[in-house]
């Protein structure tokens, strides 16, 4: 069966973006989308709208690659707040719980069980889905919900910059965290407290990090609305995999899905082409991903698999 081809050019690439507090990752995607012209944008985690920080963004094509992205760890900066817990867990929700404040010490002893694989049950609300419906949207409706606690992993839990009250307990402080993903962090300082004999929330969350990915390295929205947002090459999302560079006589297989011959190392493997070919001339290029492949044994030689093609098959 022919390739469906694409009805109108878009826009296929890596976008990061440093969200603000006050809107929700949504309509980071919707600029994103007006911006680009690029209907399919997809995101390697969203944030809270109350949180800040860095969106992974994908776009057309590229978008096929998010299964494959290294995005984790993830870094977060959060502030929290000691004394009350809120049903949200983060500063816009109602106080359900207050309790006295913790002691330094106390925070130090628990925090060394907030390291490596932990259970913890996630926020009421959260995107999980109880029954096919969204946490979040049964506790608005004023349900009660039971989510399942699941195991995260966490790699650092750094606590920092105390602020405290006048009883020499702990009013605030800064946490740090390195986790994998599905970690909710509202939810560890929530169980941090917790384990104190107190209640906390966080006031502040900003990622920094997801896997190479770097806040440092992303544009503002306002920025991306001025049309200044940069869109990486699609290949720089795949950092961390192998690339092996195709023959002209690959690349035209390997367009039509067609395995090559493996010459590097790993599972997986970024197929690129390193030159440009006009009708007088070729010429060295920036290496340009042409697809990404999976290993496949064979009888005569391993061979890589093209999984996502990211160019058009010519006639």
């Amino acid at each position: 069966m022919p390739r469906r081809k694409r009805t109108s050019a878009g826009t296929d690439g890596l976008l990061l973006v440093d969200k603000p507090a006050g809107i929700s990752s949504h309509d980071v995607v919707a600029a994103a989308r007006r911006v680009t012209g690029e209907s399919r944008i997809g995101h390697g985690g969203t944030l809270d709208p109350f949180a800040t920080g860095l969106l992974v963004l994908l776009l057309g094509r590229a978008t096929r690659l998010l299964q494959y992205l290294h995005d984790t760890p993830k870094v977060y900066d959060a502030t929290v707040r000691f004394g009350a817990e809120t049903d949200t867990e983060d500063l816009l929700g109602a106080v359900v719980l207050e309790a006295p404040r913790p002691t330094r010490d106390a925070l130090e002893h628990a925090r060394p069980n907030f390291v490596g694989t932990i259970s913890q049950v996630p926020p009421a609300y959260s995107a999980k889905r109880v029954d096919g419906q969204r946490a979040y949207a049964l506790a608005r409706a004023g349900h009660e919900v039971e989510l399942a606690p699941v195991d995260i992993e966490i790699s650092e839990l750094t606590l920092r910059d105390f602020t405290l009250d006048a009883d020499g307990n702990v009013e605030q402080c800064q946490m740090r965290v390195r986790c994998g993903s599905g970690t909710y962090i509202r939810s560890i300082a929530r169980d941090l407290a917790r384990a104190c004999g107190s209640a906390a929330h966080l006031t502040q969350l900003r990622r920094t990090d997801a896997g190479s990915f770097r806040v440092a390295d992303a544009v503002t929205v306002d920025q991306l609305r001025a049309g200044q947002g940069v869109v990486r090459p699609a290949l720089d999302a795949l950092a961390g995999y192998p690339q092996q560079a195709l023959t002209d006589a690959e690349l035209a297989g390997v367009v039509r899905g067609i395995d090559v011959a493996a010459t590097v190392d790993g599972p997986f493997a970024s197929l690129i082409t390193t030159a440009i070919t006009t009708a007088s001339v070729t010429a060295d290029a920036a290496p340009t991903l042409v697809a990404f492949a999976e290993r496949r044994v064979a009888e005569s030689g391993d061979r890589f698999q093209p999984r996502v093609v990211m160019r058009e098959a010519t006639v």
